[in-house]
């Protein structure tokens, strides 16, 4: 079977895609794409200066993109509240949600505006917020898909029910680990969800391998001033085992546009450790795939968030 790649993307032409962290890296490409292919494309983050600029280079590459930004900090439960509201009264529906936005290995402990663990909190607890309050949206939309960024990290995490927000004994890799197994366990029991309730939503998941991204020294560098170890090492190991920000991007555009792209499954890079390479179905190993974490995890976020999931609209 021939590598998927961006040529392979169908027309997009009326369909809106909100992208969660694109001005930069794989959600930078990931919208550069989508605008490119015909989407109206919402870029949410939180650099309003970087918004422009990713604003205006997808322009330069497509003129005519209908590309917007909006101001979206997932530290801040606020935030996500004013961005859902201000991007549900600017579109009648969303066909694409696209959780992408992440912060990677923060050294020390930092919380976000609501009490949060940074990590869990922008990364997981954020993105849930967001979803909940834009699913109306979603589920307006014919043929809507969700698709939620997580990382080959999910293979080492857990869910550390007791002590979520690491305020007992902190790890910047453990913290991260959970955070992205969280993401990968709400994409599947989104769809879970949908399946049951025979809605018409598919929720699928994806992982950009080791793309080359500022994701890498972003939060490690997080109240440093210069690199440490792990930025240092990964910078030695980039040239052997890594790929670049638009490759990282592709098992995204699979999820969010493949007409063979399923719900309930994840999508990564098909080479060693599934590090790079074309786009293909992931593996997620056993621990992820617990329906029973799944759902525990759902009601602890409903709890924090104080959001519940919303039901469609039935005409």
């Amino acid at each position: 079977m021939p590598s998927w790649t961006m040529k392979d993307i169908p027309p997009q032409t009326g369909r809106i895609a909100v992208v969660t962290g694109a001005t930069s890296g794989i959600g930078y490409e990931t919208a550069k794409a989508l605008a490119g292919a015909g989407a109206k494309v919402i870029i949410a983050s939180r650099n309003e200066s970087k918004g422009a600029e990713a604003l205006a280079k997808i322009r330069a590459a497509t003129p005519g993109a209908d590309v917007a930004f909006e101001p979206l900090d997932l530290a801040s439960l606020d935030s996500v509240a004013g961005a859902a509201t201000r991007i549900a009264a600017s579109v009648p529906r969303v066909d694409l949600l696209i959780n992408n936005a992440g912060v990677m290995a923060i050294p020390d402990r930092h919380e976000t505006e609501d009490g949060f663990e940074m990590q869990m909190g922008a990364n997981y607890i954020g993105h849930f917020a967001l979803n909940m309050r834009l699913l109306p949206k979603v589920f307006a939309a014919t043929n809507p898909r969700v698709v939620t960024v997580s990382s080959l990290a999910h293979r080492n995490g857990k869910i550390n029910f007791d002590d979520l927000q690491w305020k007992k004994s902190y790890s910047s890799w453990r913290a991260y680990c959970q955070s992205k197994l969280a993401t990968l366990m709400f994409s599947l029991e989104l769809d879970r969800i949908a399946r049951a309730e025979g809605w018409n939503l598919m929720s699928t998941a994806a992982h950009p391998g080791y793309a080359v991204t500022g994701l890498q020294s972003t939060g490690p560098r997080m109240g440093r001033d210069r690199p440490g170890l792990g930025e240092r090492l990964g910078k030695w190991l980039e040239p052997l085992l890594a790929h670049s920000a638009a490759a990282g991007a592709l098992p995204t555009l699979l999820a969010a546009t493949s007409p063979s792209a399923e719900g309930g499954v994840m999508y990564g890079p098909d080479g060693f450790y599934e590090l790079k390479g074309p786009p293909v179905r992931a593996k997620i190993v056993p621990y992820a795939q617990n329906k029973a974490i799944w759902r525990r995890l759902w009601e602890r976020s409903e709890q924090l968030t104080g959001l519940r999931m919303p039901v469609p609209v039935i005409a």
